[in-house]
């Protein structure tokens, strides 16, 4: 594999995640259903956001959160997302560079703000996620920059941004540009409210051989493949992805590649605090095996590790040194 300037590039959700612990009665109150994920409009966020309590802002984003994770262990990592020139953009664009991960995406004014997720975590360390994309969603195929995509090993998409036409035919020209360039291309489905009328635009990506490696969790390759079980859903995903790699919670992760299916246990931890970014670290933990040339069972492994460490605090970043837990 010819060298390249990144082992990753990730193209997402530009999302500041603002994270507050409430109770079982606050959801029941604003109609949440508990772990559940849901879009919302500019107001109806501005109305929850100053229903919650005291809160934390980060950068986040499902495929932002993968790339602070790689970095954190070591790999060089790059972000392409749109934000707003707003006060959020800011703080999006200062966390994700401070962390290590290059991110030049210029900001749009577009009447958007920046997309925000309003994560409300409850005492039995379920999240419940309220997104309200903003300015993410405007992300346009001229704002790639086409020799990062082509200097970068893996390039990186996930599910929620595959929906709107003008980010996901960004994503789909950035598949393009990669594997003229000989990369790999990695997809996450992300949530499973992601596949509510997007099954024909994944499989059609996957049947035509535009994902190498996809990430999923257990319902999610269920709901896409309409298979009964797991082994139904592989067999059936299995055909058209050289690296399957299907999360399963405390059950561990299952990957099928070349044929041959591996099952990983997860890593146990003290403490279960809060899930969010625990897929998105799962992935990072893979990337960064993978990249460095280690086999599926070290992929699985640095995977399980990194989904660990970030489950046992609040938030999607790891705060723990995970490059010496990984010990890539």
């Amino acid at each position: 594999m010819p060298s390249h300037r990144f082992d990753v590039l990730a193209m997402g959700d530009a999302i500041v995640d603002v994270i507050a612990t409430c109770d079982d009665d606050f959801l029941r109150t604003h109609d949440l259903p508990k772990g559940s994920m849901q879009l919302l409009e500019p107001e109806a966020a501005d109305q929850l956001y100053a229903a919650m309590g005291s809160a934390r802002e980060t950068s986040g984003g499902s495929a932002a959160n993968s790339m602070a994770g790689l970095a954190a262990m070591g790999a060089r990592a790059a972000f392409i997302g749109q934000v707003a020139g707003d006060q959020l953009g800011s703080i999006f664009a200062h966390d994700m560079r401070a962390l290590g991960v290059a991110f030049d995406t210029p900001p749009i004014d577009a009447g958007l703000p920046t997309g925000r997720c309003l994560i409300l975590v409850t005492p039995d360390a379920q999240r419940t996620m309220n997104t309200c994309p903003g300015a993410s969603h405007r992300l346009a195929p001229d704002a790639l920059d086409e020799a990062l995509i082509r200097d970068s090993a893996v390039l990186m998409l996930e599910g929620y941004l595959f929906g709107p036409e003008l980010p996901r035919a960004a994503q789909l020209r950035a598949v393009e540009i990669a594997h003229a360039a000989g990369n790999q291309v990695a997809f996450t489905l992300s949530e499973s409210v992601c596949l509510a009328g997007r099954k024909d635009g994944f499989m059609g990506l996957i049947e035509s051989g535009g994902v190498d490696l996809l990430f999923a969790n257990q319902d999610e390759v269920c709901q896409l493949t309409g298979a009964a079980d797991l082994d139904g859903a592989l067999a059936s995903l299995g055909r058209h992805v050289p690296t399957l790699i299907v999360t399963r919670g405390a059950a561990g992760a299952t990957a099928v590649e070349a044929g041959e299916r591996t099952d990983h246990p997860a890593v146990p931890v003290q403490q279960l605090v809060d899930t969010t970014g625990a897929g998105d670290l799962f992935a990072a933990g893979v990337l960064a095996a993978r990249t460095k040339g280690y086999g599926i069972d070290r992929q699985l492994l640095t995977g399980a590790i990194a989904a660990a460490e970030v489950i046992s605090h609040f938030g999607a970043r790891p705060l723990a040194d995970l490059k010496e837990l990984v010990k890539l």
